[in-house]
């Protein structure tokens, strides 16, 4: 029998309630001692089924009608929730050993899949363990629900912090449930979850939680926005205006990004592309999006080839949907020619960039359809620009020496990107902490959709949210591999929840730790500014031993042939692997050319 802390004293308030109601409690079950023992002087012992559900119940089986995943850590001020959660509900739950990963896991799985997910804490220090992930979350705007413990209704006590001040600091409005609107609470965090597109805290005050609150009740669903269409003559006027442009263009390009893959613009994107005869690139979270990749550029800004960015500095017209266009992808104003007509499509309420001179306001595939239908109407005939070019030599990179090894001794990771791309899983998805490595992922891992890339931690600058990402896009993606990019400064910050991502992955999970002995970005940026280089140092850290102890399979990379290892497993059963990470030992001396792009731009200012 299984009974969580906490319930006795609950069991014993409602005592005399069962007894008027059902007749005082005869028979006897067995004592965890082998004897038998009375349930009237036993209370503890009476069944739970025969209680009257409580306002933490009404929380997690409300949750549980709108999300299917829950992740986190087990405190004082949510133990009741999961208690009913797992005892009462289909939702999983899986437990994380940081309470960020929990809010990671939560983010990834609504990365992965397009669904959201619960994240949750404790009060107090179960809380602002969580608040780095809450604010990438909120950057990102990725929906989630941090379930969480809170402060007595009475007052705070001296462990208690000001948390909705918190969360409301890094972006997140926090909804607290009470004794008699749990559930239609529950409804509206999510339904502003999902309206916003950003992470809402869901508080249950600690003398609230295991209060009496009645039958649940049918709460009613989420009520969303229908995607923005284009409306009016004005709207009309800008679509018709930029057909024609296309029409007209002798190099027409086309930049998408996350927004449009959330947008479900996929197909009006690919049949766009055709009517038009354009290029395509697209953001970093955008890679994939577009069906035909033979015209496919790859990444707009710093992540993209040389002889790509050239192509795209010619065109004539380019129209951007769904992407932000932040100074990287539009590498700090350089992306596009000062003659480039840019259109900018978006659900924003203005232009996000000052060089866009166009912009229409909508939903990225509602707006493609209209640009379609109007080229169709008026006869526009495709431009010949994409089978004039060599799209496949533009979008080459340099991948180092041949050998894989730098001057310094150490592979160079250009050449162990490269060589992985070959040898990982075709199913992969791939999942990116924060650090100096993100590069060599966008540059030389091909996704099959942008749902299969998902950056945790570069929105808001954060290294160390690796290793629970896993956790979030395994159980969103249950037929993939996941594969995770991280370096050794962000690996040891989450090492916790390594743990976690060995248990959960198994044999469908690799990590690629790009192990240079260094916090690279502080390395590159700073130390060749002269400033001393001994904090950006770390002394050399074996992760393959402490994955293996952890029960996965730990490889030390210091050669091409090392990662022979790779092809071997992905050949296995899925049952007969474990975990492989592959602990990289690359040098810290190689550069990637975003970063180099980053020191040129501070050079000049």
């Amino acid at each position: 029998m299984r009974w969580a802390r906490g319930y006795t004293p609950i069991v014993k308030a409602d005592e005399n309630r069962l007894r008027s109601k059902k007749g005082r409690a005869t028979g006897s079950e067995p004592s965890p001692h082998g004897t038998h023992t009375d349930r009237t002087t036993h209370p503890s012992l009476f069944s739970l089924e025969a209680l009257v559900p409580t306002v933490s119940a009404h929380v997690a089986r409300t949750l549980a009608r709108h999300i299917d995943h829950v992740f986190g850590v087990m405190g004082n001020g949510n133990a009741w929730f999961l208690d009913d959660l797992t005892r009462s509900t289909t939702a999983r739950f899986t437990a994380v050993r940081h309470e960020a990963g929990g809010v990671v896991a939560a983010d990834a799985h609504f990365r992965a899949s397009g669904r959201i997910a619960a994240a949750t804490a404790t009060y107090g220090a179960g809380f602002t363990n969580a608040l780095t992930a809450l604010a990438e979350a909120a950057a990102a705007r990725v929906p989630l629900v941090l379930l969480a413990g809170d402060e007595p209704t009475s007052g705070p006590r001296p462990w208690d912090v000001d948390q909705i001040a918190l969360a409301a600091a890094v972006g997140a409005r926090t909804y607290t449930v009470g004794r008699a609107d749990a559930a239609a609470t529950c409804v509206i965090a999510i339904e502003h979850s999902l309206t916003y597109r950003v992470p809402v805290v869901l508080a249950i005050p600690y003398d609230v939680a295991a209060l009496e609150a009645g039958p649940v009740p049918d709460a009613p669903e989420p009520a969303l926005p229908r995607p923005m269409a284009p409306a009016g003559p004005f709207d009309a006027a800008a679509i018709r205006d930029l057909a024609r442009h296309l029409a007209d263009a002798e190099r027409p390009l086309l930049l998408a990004g996350r927004g449009a893959w959330l947008a479900g613009a996929g197909e009006a994107l690919g049949e766009l592309a055709d009517a038009t005869g354009a290029l395509t690139t697209t953001t970093a979270l955008g890679r994939g999006i577009f069906p035909d990749g033979h015209y496919d550029l790859g990444v707009a800004g710093g992540f993209g080839a040389e002889g790509a960015m050239a192509l795209v500095r010619e065109a004539d017209v380019a129209v951007v949907l769904g992407a932000s266009l932040n100074q990287f992808t539009m590498r700090f104003g350089e992306l596009f020619a000062p003659g480039t007509r840019v259109v900018q499509v978006d659900i924003a309420p203005a232009a996000t960039h000052r060089h866009v001179g166009g912009f229409i306001r909508g939903d990225a595939a509602l707006v493609a359809r209209a640009l379609v239908d109007e080229l169709h109407a008026i006869g526009a005939a495709p431009s010949g620009w994409r089978k004039s070019v060599d799209v496949a030599a533009a979008r080459t990179y340099e991948t180092g020496p041949a050998d894989g090894m730098a001057p310094d001794g150490r592979l160079d990771p250009r050449a162990v990107a490269h060589r992985l791309a070959g040898l990982l899983p075709a199913d992969r998805v791939v999942v990116s902490d924060g650090g100096h490595f993100i590069g060599w992922a966008n540059m030389f891992w091909p996704v099959a959709s942008p749902d299969r890339m998902m950056m945790v931690g570069t929105a808001y600058q954060s290294i160390g949210l690796g290793f629970p990402s896993i956790a979030g896009a395994a159980a969103a993606r249950p037929d993939a591999a996941v594969v995770l990019t991280t370096g050794d400064g962000g690996g040891l910050m989450a090492l916790a929840d390594l743990e976690t991502a060995v248990r959960t992955a198994r044999g469908r999970g690799i990590a690629v730790v790009w192990n240079d002995a260094a916090y690279g970005a502080e390395l590159h940026v700073y130390g060749r500014q002269g400033i001393t280089e001994e904090p950006m140092l770390i002394p050399e850290t074996d992760f393959a031993a402490i994955a293996t102890a952890i029960g996965a399979e730990g490889v030390v990379v210091r050669s091409l042939a090392d990662l022979d290892r790779v092809a071997a497993w992905t050949a296995e059963p899925v049952t007969d692997r474990r975990f492989l990470l592959l602990d990289c030992r690359v040098s810290a001396s190689v550069v990637a050319p975003y970063q180099e792009e980053i020191l040129r731009v501070n050079r000049t200012r």
